[in-house]
């Protein structure tokens, strides 16, 4: 059950640091919900973390440089708010060369390919990159080639706090036209039923999106 009576968090106090872009927050009116929840996401992430490793004495094995779970995991959660964010993102805010190696993997992605924002090992949309991604995390040992650890040592993978997961769908039940009003867990219930696959998408609609922008230039 949600209860967004309190507008502070009850397990934490506190907020992780949330992205900013004050001129595209006023142009782009879906923006700012979308940077709250990845906010509120990051921090349910980060709590989670710091329990886990207090409960079982172990050290989260991600890290920067790490992308194994990039290439190897077939089934990455999506969301239409989360969608647009990437479109604008891709669009207007990466350098021009990494836009130029995106539109080329994006045009021949397939599923059982590496993520097609793996662009020389790194995350080229860090930032605005999915709650699935944000919450994916492993502890004691970095994933080995191929490994989903979901399947080999679901030990190992963090499970995210629900209330936080909650939190961070009921700050973007305005981009679907929905308010906290009605029944809250029924909006957020419907927000989630949206789900896609990050790797089954046809990203090729990216490319057309990125050819149009750059030609208005």
């Amino acid at each position: 059950m949600i209860d967004l009576k309190k507008n502070k968090l009850k397990m934490g106090g506190y907020l992780s640091r949330r992205l900013h872009f004050p001129s595209e927050e006023k142009r782009l009116n879906w923006l700012s919900m979308l940077l709250d929840s990845y906010a509120i996401a990051d921090t349910g992430v980060s709590i989670a973390i710091r329990n886990e490793e207090k409960r079982r004495k172990v050290k989260l094995a991600c890290g920067r440089g790490c992308g194994n779970c990039c290439v190897h995991q077939r089934d990455i959660p999506l969301y239409p708010h989360e969608l647009v964010g990437i479109y604008w993102y891709v669009s207007e805010k990466i350098s021009s060369s990494t836009r130029e190696t995106l539109k080329a993997q994006l045009a021949v992605h397939t599923v059982d390919a590496p993520c097609p924002f793996l662009v020389e090992g790194s995350c080229s949309i860090h930032p605005l990159r999915p709650v699935g991604c944000r919450q994916f995390n492993v502890f004691t040992t970095p994933c080995a080639q191929g490994e989903d650890p979901y399947y080999t040592r679901r030990m190992d993978v963090l499970v995210p706090i629900r209330e936080y997961i909650d939190r961070t769908f009921a700050a973007v039940l305005p981009f679907y036209e929905l308010t906290r009003n009605a029944d809250l867990n029924a909006a957020v219930k419907l927000v989630r039923g949206q789900i896609m696959n990050l790797q089954a998408f046809n990203w090729s609609k990216l490319v057309t999106i990125i050819d149009n922008a750059e030609s208005r230039k």
